[in-house]
């Protein structure tokens, strides 16, 4: 390619905002003459390039819309320690299928069990997959809410929460609601079932929910909507911060033997 050819080519890949490809343009002409590789396959190479790293750049960023407290992966989550728990299980789920389907996923357990750890992993699979994702607590979302109602944004903010196809909604029943509270919650959930998809995290039995909702018409119905369909796994093996704890007491008593 001569220098004037190679001024043009560039100057159009940015008006395309291919930068990708222009940034590689000179390094796979160079590859191509030297592999004698025919022009299809030249362009082949460039593209997928500019593909690669847009998908890349889209995972980063649509990370940083989903704001996880910690970034925690499936490799990283110890499927040894959970009994009762079918590995084969989350990585069907992390594969996507619940998402197109629009289900929602309820994760039930104590305290320390890997109910965030599991939730957060899940959201990084969506991420991946080009899914919009926000994670968040329940009391995170309540007092969000209720702040847009007293600033007059409400429906700005409720329209923002059905847009995302994936929200993770952490720790229900750690704290109870108000009413008005309460209702926004349902509002939030009333109008993504069947659309979007939910991840709720809970230490609450479904019998229990009335503790967070106190009103017992308010939680039927929306233990309707969120369980239609769902995939609920229950976490009751051991709480791993517990074990860890134990077995770090156990290794300082060693140190001071």
């Amino acid at each position: 390619m001569t220098a004037g050819a190679m001024v043009g080519v560039r100057g159009n890949l940015a008006a395309l905002q291919l930068t990708t490809m222009s940034k590689n343009l000179e390094g796979e002409l160079r590859r191509a003459a030297e592999n004698h590789i025919g022009y299809d396959e030249f362009l082949l190479s460039l593209t997928d390039l500019e593909l690669q790293v847009r998908r890349e750049n889209g995972f980063r960023r649509r990370l940083r819309e989903a704001r996880f407290p910690l970034l925690k992966t499936l490799d990283a989550f110890d499927f040894s320690a959970t009994s009762d728990l079918n590995p084969r299980v989350i990585q069907e789920l992390a594969e996507g299928e619940y998402l197109r389907q629009a289900r929602n996923i309820i994760l039930v357990g104590r305290s320390g069990t890997g109910k965030t750890h599991l939730a957060t992993a899940l959201g990084i699979e969506s991420c991946r997959e080009g899914i919009r994702t926000r994670f968040l607590t329940v009391c995170g979302l309540v007092n969000e809410l209720l702040e847009a109602r007293a600033e007059q944004s409400l429906k700005r903010a409720l329209r923002r929460y059905q847009g995302y196809g994936l929200l993770i909604l952490d720790e229900l029943g750690y704290v109870p609601l108000s009413r008005d509270g309460a209702n926004l919650l349902f509002q939030v959930l009333a109008e993504r079932h069947e659309r979007r998809s939910v991840i709720i995290t809970t230490n609450l039995a479904f019998g229990d929910w009335t503790q967070v909702f106190e009103d017992p018409n308010l939680t039927a119905a929306l233990l309707d909507r969120v369980t239609h369909r769902a995939h609920i796994i229950e976490c009751h093996w051991d709480s791993y911060r517990l074990k860890e704890s134990l077995r770090r007491k156990g290794e300082k008593r060693k140190v001071v033997a």
